[in-house]
């Protein structure tokens, strides 16, 4: 089975995928998992951030919103 996290799809993306994560804050790391807010605003995060609570994506909504 194919894995459509990596390969020649990262490729067509904007810096091939890759940003500063704002959960975590983690830089040149793949930002390939949306998570909603309970707002209902989409984010992109890490793999690493992906299972992080609730709270922690709503605070860093509000980091980005400012």
């Amino acid at each position: 089975m194919s894995k459509s996290k990596r390969g020649k799809a990262l490729w067509i993306l904007p810096s091939r995928g890759r940003g500063t994560c704002p959960v975590c804050r983690s830089t040149r790391i793949k930002l390939l998992y949306t998570k909603m807010s309970s707002s209902g605003q989409a984010l992109k995060v890490c793999k690493k951030c992906f299972n992080a609570s609730q709270e922690r994506i709503d605070a860093a909504i509000q980091i980005v919103v400012k």
